[in-house]
């Protein structure tokens, strides 16, 4: 597996798998992907598995010392292979070299596997956002410190 910075020829296969990876609800729009992707804040990584994109992470830095997961997503077929800590080792090591302290996401309370694959590194759950997936899906805030 080979974790490389994104292209801007990925953009529709990153949508494709963002589209894949998420319910209609929950998924961002091409549009919104493109503006978090080209944002002049914001870093983007691409998995990728034989040739294949696997998967990706998005993350943005906000003032003063904080990065933002804004979304990590793998195929299902990749997934339970280390494509996700991958990714999320790759958002960190950049998150520490441009001074970022602190580092957060938001999950679905129901996404236990995903929660699982945070915790195990170091991720802890900070808050719970009633509704923020929509009417009745509360997501947690896993918060991580760097420095």
């Amino acid at each position: 597996m080979v974790v490389r910075p994104h292209r801007p020829s990925d953009l529709n296969t990153l949508y494709k798998i963002d589209q894949e990876c998420f319910p209609p609800e929950i998924a961002y729009t091409r549009g919104d992907l493109e503006r978090f992707v080209r944002h002049r804040n914001s870093k983007t990584w691409v998995a990728e598995e034989n040739g294949q994109v696997a998967g990706f992470l998005v993350a943005g830095r906000e003032p003063p010392k904080v990065a933002h997961l804004i979304t990590i997503d793998v195929l299902h077929k990749w997934r339970r292979r280390g494509i996700g800590s991958a990714l999320l080792k790759v958002a960190e090591a950049w998150a520490r070299s441009v001074g970022i302290e602190v580092i957060y996401l938001e999950t679905a309370v129901n996404n236990q596997a995903a929660q699982r694959l945070y915790e195990a590194r170091e991720y802890r759950r900070v808050e719970c956002l009633d509704d923020y997936y929509g009417r009745g899906a509360p997501a947690w805030v896993m918060m991580k410190r760097l420095a």
